[in-house]
């Protein structure tokens, strides 16, 4: 196997590796940004009288009140949706060189193994 096939094999696995936490990142975002919009459509259910509490790291501590809490929700969730667009992107991006070079190394490989036999 040739030094440039060699090389290409271990980019390949570098893609992979990238791809998988790419992902890992994608279903982390994917969950804070369904937590935000539960909490957002809870909110929507009470009253803005109703006492609202935030959790700060192990803490609870009380609002400010609702309509701020849904603003920084509201901002939290655009942030969220970006990141997963980026990240949605970079998948993409990700598997389309894993897919090139996969093609490569294969065409690679059925080149040398028709030389040898």
């Amino acid at each position: 196997m040739s030094q440039q096939v060699q090389d290409q094999m271990g980019r390949l696995q570098q893609l992979q590796n990238q791809l998988q936490v790419i992902q890992q990142q994608r279903i982390q975002v994917d969950q804070r940004l369904k937590e935000v919009e539960e909490a957002l459509e809870e909110l929507g259910n009470v009253s803005d009288k109703t006492t609202i509490f935030k959790s700060v790291g192990s803490v609870l501590i009380k609002a400010d009140g609702k309509t701020k809490i849904v603003e920084e929700l509201t901002s939290n969730k655009e942030s969220l949706d970006i990141r997963k667009n980026s990240l949605t992107k970079q998948e993409g991006q990700t598997r389309e060189k894993i897919n090139e070079l996969q093609s490569k190394v294969q065409n690679a490989m059925n080149l040398s193994g028709g030389e040898n036999a």
